[in-house]
């Protein structure tokens, strides 16, 4: 038997490593010239690494655990000593925090909570489609609901920051459903939004980009780079592939990429629905490194953690390697600040950035390196973290997710109705993916 994996990110290189386990014959497509996908890291030191993509994994993790301990990589906590730093009232006022609540009303941050609980709770995380009020859920955006159910200004401030960072996603980008089941599949609000004992809790040690090429080394001359695949068309017999060098046949497929990127492929016969709808977007997240000698936040007994209600930097997190060789403040932009973000020119990004953690972490130096990673206008990942599912995204996009059409299986994190959007969800698709193309008769 024979297989073509189209993306060599998590979920690509996970499939075909499980389909060559099983003795079958796989090629890997990649369209970049690296592997990857939506993980990558940025070299900041000598022999040291940050995560430009996905970062972050807890012990609910467990296929990606698994994994990482096949391939001899261990984690690192993310670090959260100290104060943090919040500016969400406006006119640079940052003040520093015990812990990670926001100087905000507890009872206004408490009733947004126990919402967000209750919408979540009603969603049916195995097929949100079908849950008892699947069709007004998903025919409302989140900005909508905000404007119907938070009635206190703070709850209202801090409601597009929290979405921003759990999702990367504006309020009017996404709909209630998709708000909904994005933090019931990843584990719940609590789990979802927690360092210690959360989704948060440890990175990869030296990068997540070191599990894909441990997968792709695995695979060897498998894996083609720079083939982006523009067709792929079924017969009787098989499935022929056509990509950037020529075709490749074989007897099934697995697409291994966001659902606007798999629209992009002309199959024949068509597909009886599209991968994405008109209101299906991009996950809005930039990423910034700033690179110092070392951690100097925690000198002033800051832990490097902010959430600031103006941009570009809406938070930061200290992403310093655990040796000490060097200080990383790691800037999430994310929402409409990250499409304004992107528009500005790399003077102007640099810029701007600097002088907002200058505000935070006061008498912070000029960094001795700067980094941004636009995943908006990235053209092979179109966005991160994931895909963002507007309003009836849902109802008319879900059931066909994971449908087979013909000899065409799907892989990919936004397929997985078990952390969405995350790293586990790209390995738990893979794995599907794999075990369907292999049942094939």
């Amino acid at each position: 038997m024979s297989v073509v994996v189209v993306g060599a990110g998590i979920a690509g290189l996970t499939a075909a490593a499980e389909l060559a386990g099983r003795g079958v014959d796989v090629q890997v497509l990649e369209a970049r010239d690296r592997v990857g996908g939506r993980t990558r890291g940025i070299e900041i030191a000598p022999g040291g690494w940050a995560d430009a993509g996905a970062a972050y994994l807890g012990e609910r993790h467990t296929a990606l655990l698994e994994l990482m301990a096949r391939h001899d990589l261990k984690t690192v906590p993310t670090v959260m000593e100290g104060d943090s730093r919040f500016d969400v009232r406006g006119a640079a006022s940052a003040q520093s925090v015990p812990g990670r609540f926001p100087p905000l009303s507890g009872v206004a941050l408490g009733e947004l909570f126990d919402l967000l609980d209750e919408v979540t709770r009603s969603v049916r995380v195995d097929a949100p489609w079908l849950g008892p009020d699947a069709a007004r859920l998903d025919s409302l955006t989140a900005a909508e609901w905000a404007d119907t159910n938070l009635r206190h200004p703070d709850s209202r401030l801090f409601f597009p920051l929290f979405l921003g960072e759990m999702m990367a996603a504006a309020p009017a980008d996404v709909s209630v459903l998709h708000m909904a089941f994005y933090l019931r599949s990843g584990g719940g609000l609590r789990y979802l939004n927690a360092f210690a004992g959360g989704a948060q809790e440890w990175r990869i040690d030296g990068g997540a980009h070191r599990l894909s090429e441990a997968l792709a080394a695995g695979l060897g001359d498998r894996v083609r780079l720079s083939e982006p695949v523009t067709a792929v068309e079924q017969d009787d017999t098989g499935a022929t592939v056509r990509s950037a060098s020529g075709t490749t046949r074989a007897d099934a497929v697995i697409i291994a990429l966001p659902p606007v990127l798999a629209d992009r492929i002309d199959f024949t016969p068509e597909l009886p629905a599209r991968r994405s709808g008109e209101r299906t977007g991009p996950g809005c997240a930039v990423k910034v490194h700033l690179i110092h000698p070392s951690p100097l936040w925690r000198e002033q007994g800051l832990s490097g953690w902010s959430v600031s209600a103006d941009g570009p930097l809406l938070s930061t997190v200290d992403d310093s390697p655990a040796d000490g060789s060097a200080g990383v403040l790691t800037g999430f932009v994310t929402g409409e600040e990250a499409r304004r973000f992107a528009a500005l020119s790399a003077d102007e990004q640099r810029a701007t950035a600097i002088a907002q953690a200058g505000r935070l972490f006061p008498d912070l130096p000029e960094p001795i390196g700067f980094h941004v990673t636009d995943w908006v206008n990235d053209p092979y990942s179109r966005g991160c973290y994931a895909a963002l599912f507007g309003p009836g995204d849902w109802l008319a996009l879900g059931p066909g997710l994971t449908r087979p059409h013909g000899r065409v299986h799907w892989a990919g994190t936004e397929t997985s109705t078990e952390f969405f959007g995350l790293m586990e969800g790209a390995i738990r698709s893979g794995r599907r993916a794999a075990a369907e193309a292999a049942a094939r008769p």
